[in-house]
C-alpha cells in the first residue's frame, strides 16, 4: 500500500500535479495514522510522526512521489455574529472560556453545532445561524502552526531554565 509521510503546505506545491484528492471534514483532517481512498480511488496510508491538522490545499506526498491534494469538506456549523465588534469579542470570550474549537473571523465565529451553546449565545445577544462551510478552528497557542511542530515535555522537564513549572494534568485552575 502507498504511504504518505510528508505534508506539503498549501502554496508550496502545484495543485495541477495532484494525482488524486481527499475531501475531509475537520476530524478526518486531524490525524496521525489513517487509511484513506482518494476521490479517484487511490488507496493510501497516512503515517505521520505525530498528529497534525491537514489544511485545505495541503499536499500529501506518497511513497511513490505522487501527491494527493487535501480539500476541507463543508460541514454543518453554527455561524455566530453580533451587532458590534465589541459584542463579538465578548461572545468569543464566553466561547473560549468553554474551551470550544472555534474558527475566528473579523465579523463572525464558526463553531460546531451544539444546542446548549446555541442557546447560551442567543441569550447573550448573538445571531446564530446554521451554515455549511469548511471548519478550520484555531489551533491554540501551543499547537505550533498545525504542521508537525508540536512537542511535549515530561513532568520533570525544566525547559533549560531555573524556575519551576507545573506539568501536571490539572492545567485549569478556574471553575466553569
Amino acid at each position: 500500500m502507498l504511504t504518505a509521510r510528508d505534508i506539503i503546505p498549501h502554496g508550496e506545491w502545484n495543485h495541477a500535479n495532484a494525482c488524486d484528492s481527499v475531501t475531509l471534514d475537520f476530524d478526518a483532517r486531524h490525524r496521525r495514522r489513517f487509511h484513506y481512498h482518494g476521490a479517484n480511488g487511490t488507496p493510501f496510508l497516512l503515517d505521520l510522526p505525530r498528529a497534525a491538522v491537514l489544511q485545505n490545499g495541503d499536499g500529501l506526498r506518497l511513497s511513490d512521489g505522487r501527491i494527493i491534494a487535501v480539500q476541507a469538506a463543508d460541514e454543518p456549523l453554527m455561524q455566530v455574529r453580533a451587532d458590534t465588534p465589541g459584542a463579538l469579542l465578548r461572545l468569543a470570550w464566553h466561547i473560549g472560556n468553554r474551551h470550544l474549537p472555534a474558527e475566528i473571523h473579523a465579523d463572525r465565529i464558526l463553531l460546531r453545532e451544539d444546542h446548549v451553546i446555541r442557546a447560551m449565545l442567543t441569550g447573550l445577544g448573538a445571531v446564530v445561524e446554521t451554515v455549511l462551510a469548511p471548519f478550520t478552528p484555531e489551533q491554540g497557542a501551543y499547537a505550533g502552526g498545525g504542521h508537525d511542530h508540536t512537542h511535549s515535555h515530561g513532568d520533570d522537564d525544566d525547559h533549560g531554565h531555573d524556575h519551576p513549572h507545573d506539568h501536571g494534568h490539572g492545567h485549569h485552575s478556574h471553575a466553569h
